[in-house]
């Protein structure tokens, strides 16, 4: 053996936990000697491990934790854990999040990086029930939160919008079935503004109309969610869900995700808390901005526009997009995609500094979804987008570049994280109150589970009924 270090030191440089990587050295993944009740562990085979990929090797591993310290904080399970965006809002919330579950491999560092005594788990189909309370480390502990948001794409309108018939979709029934067994005590689903709409089976619109049998419940609009809802009345959980706008409770960016909250008990939840509204109203602060997310910031690692766009950028003032440019260089700036629908916003397209930020997205400089900083030439850098999503600066990203930033932009932002870890821990305390009846928390229609339900059921009147509503 070469040099040896100290299972303290060895830990270090790999930025996991001491127990970890005793663990690595038991499965002799590590080069290293037992000394009575430690390790010496060979140095060039700490480096050679670190390296081997370029990052470090996020390999499944249970949970390690301090029994002293979490005996008393509720046991969250994390699902489609991401970057840990929604995870950190719970965790503030009150939560032991003792779990996370995550198949894509940066993802996978990245929550090594930053939370190396929590448990470790890939696919979701590879575990059962019980395999998920060893790892946790749960032993006769029941599960008070079990969270996730199950891939989005097969709901997104921006797909296909094949639902369950995706191999995501089934990644989202994986989910609901571990919750059944798991019984936890609330379950959160956390999902695009498309599962609201989203038929279970989808038939193409040349099939449909006049000369063709009606739609079936499961080709309804809705008719995916309605099998999930279905399925949780039927283990005896009460759900929950409204369209939520981050920006109400906090995060500097106008982003809308479908919060279903489902519990044990059979009683409904109320609403989340808002703490913020866009015009201040029901005597709430107004919306947070762009000004105040990135203020103080002073190092930026970011992407770069192509000069052909730089040309117009030069041209547009903070808030603005190509509607902005002269005529004659909107369709020059545009193309093809000048003459095409829609409201085209994304194209060229500078934040403004006294707004939150619109949306983020994956990858800050694609044509149609530009994310241009308000005054320099150049897309949103990635210790912004930490700042917009409300990750901490401290908070490590593994990957390249464009992998941190598609981190970032898939996550929920800890604001919404937290509301939603004030809600469950409110509720498991007794403590939980409602909202204001009036309060607007997004800008579109039919979308808390009221509503939505109302207009199922009016849908159902001209449907072949193949599942019973919930």
């Amino acid at each position: 053996m070469g040099t040896p270090i100290s299972i303290d030191d060895a830990a270090a440089a790999l930025q996991v936990s001491p127990q970890y990587t005793r663990r690595l050295c038991r499965q002799k993944t590590l080069k290293a000697d037992r000394i009575g009740n430690t390790w010496a562990v060979d140095a060039e085979s700490v480096a050679h491990y670190k390296t081997r990929a370029g990052h470090a090797v996020a390999e499944d591993h249970p949970a390690y934790f301090d029994t002293a310290g979490s005996v008393d904080k509720p046991v969250a399970l994390s699902f489609f854990s991401g970057a840990m965006g929604l995870d950190q809002g719970i965790e503030k919330a009150g939560f032991d999040i003792r779990l996370a579950c995550e198949f894509d491999k940066y993802c996978r560092e990245t929550i090594l990086l930053n939370r190396p005594n929590t448990a470790l788990l890939g696919d979701i189909h590879a575990y059962s029930a019980s395999q998920i309370v060893e790892a946790a480390q749960l032993g006769t502990a029941s599960v008070d939160l079990m969270v996730g948001g199950p891939p989005c794409q097969a709901f997104s309108t921006a797909g296909k919008r094949k639902a369950f018939n995706d191999d995501r979709g089934n990644a989202f029934l994986a989910f609901i079935n571990l919750a059944i067994e798991l019984q936890p005590r609330y379950l959160v689903i956390e999902n695009v503004r498309g599962l609201l709409s989203c038929p279970m089976d989808h038939r193409p619109h040349n099939q449909r109309g006049p000369g063709f049998p009606d739609l079936s419940l499961d080709e309804m609009k809705g008719g995916a969610l309605n099998f999930v809802l279905c399925l949780l009345k039927k283990a005896g959980y009460a759900c929950t869900f409204n369209l939520y706008n981050a920006a109400n409770f906090g995060t500097p960016q106008t982003r809308e995700r479908v919060i279903i909250i489902c519990s044990r008990d059979g009683n409904p939840a109320p609403f989340l808390q808002p703490t913020h509204a866009q015009e201040g109203t029901h005597g709430l602060p107004r919306w947070k901005t762009f000004r105040e997310a990135v203020a103080g910031l002073k190092t930026h690692t970011h992407l770069h526009f192509p000069e052909k766009r730089l040309k117009y950028y030069r041209h547009l003032q903070a808030g603005q997009n190509w509607r902005a440019l002269p005529t004659a260089m909107q369709q020059e700036a545009l193309g093809k995609s000048f003459f095409s629908g829609g409201g085209k916003t994304g194209f060229l397209r500078r934040l403004s500094w006294d707004k939150p930020a619109p949306t983020l997205v994956t990858h800050p400089a694609m044509p149609a979804t530009d994310l241009a900083h308000p005054e320099e030439n150049r897309p949103l850098s990635i210790e912004e987008y930490k700042r917009l999503q409300e990750f901490p600066d401290s908070w490590q990203l593994a990957g390249p570049l464009v992998q941190q930033y598609k981190q970032v932009g898939n996550a929920v932002p800890a604001s919404l994280g937290y509301a939603v870890g004030k809600l469950i821990k409110d509720l498991l305390d007794n403590q939980a109150t409602a909202p204001p009846d009036d309060f607007k928390f997004s800008r579109y229609r039919e979308t808390s589970h009221y509503e939505w339900r109302q207009a199922f059921e009016r849908q159902q009147k001209v449907a072949q009924p193949t599942l019973s509503l919930f």
